[in-house]
């Protein structure tokens, strides 16, 4: 099975310049938990909930003058969309993620893909278990 038979396509984005509430409303209506941040048509990083909480929450920002990119994570972990559930469990399980943005064979993305997504529709329920636990013990 590939990563393309279990994603969310279409994945929303948000622009680096945007406010912490407008990503967090935007979450809300998604219902995710992550959200890929962009600048220059590219991928720049991820803002998460978890950044949210910490970087933003717990220090006493504003969300609605902190700005996305002074909170969120750099750098990004991607897979795509023909890498195998395998090969994504493998990816989850090493970084220790939950969620991971999907791209086509020229780096666009294309959808995000969670462990939800896996456990929900993965055939082999093996499988489903193994993703589970090795994310969930990190």
């Amino acid at each position: 099975m590939k990563v393309r038979d279990v994603m969310t396509p279409k994945a929303k984005v948000i622009n680096h310049e945007h406010s912490v509430l407008e990503a967090a409303q935007i979450m809300l209506q998604e219902d995710c938990g992550s959200i890929p941040v962009e600048k220059n048509d590219k991928m720049v990083g991820m803002l998460t909930d978890r950044d949210i909480a910490i970087r933003v929450v717990a220090q006493g920002k504003d969300p609605r003058r902190t700005k996305v990119e002074e909170v969120m994570s750099e750098g990004i972990n991607y897979c795509f969309e023909e890498d195998s559930i395998d090969e994504v469990n493998d990816k989850m399980s090493r970084r220790q993620h939950r969620r991971l943005p999907v791209v086509n064979k020229d780096k666009r993305l294309v959808g995000m893909v969670s462990l939800g997504d896996v456990a929900n529709r993965a055939k082999d329920a093996r499988l489903s278990h193994e993703i589970l636990s090795n994310v969930s013990h990190h």
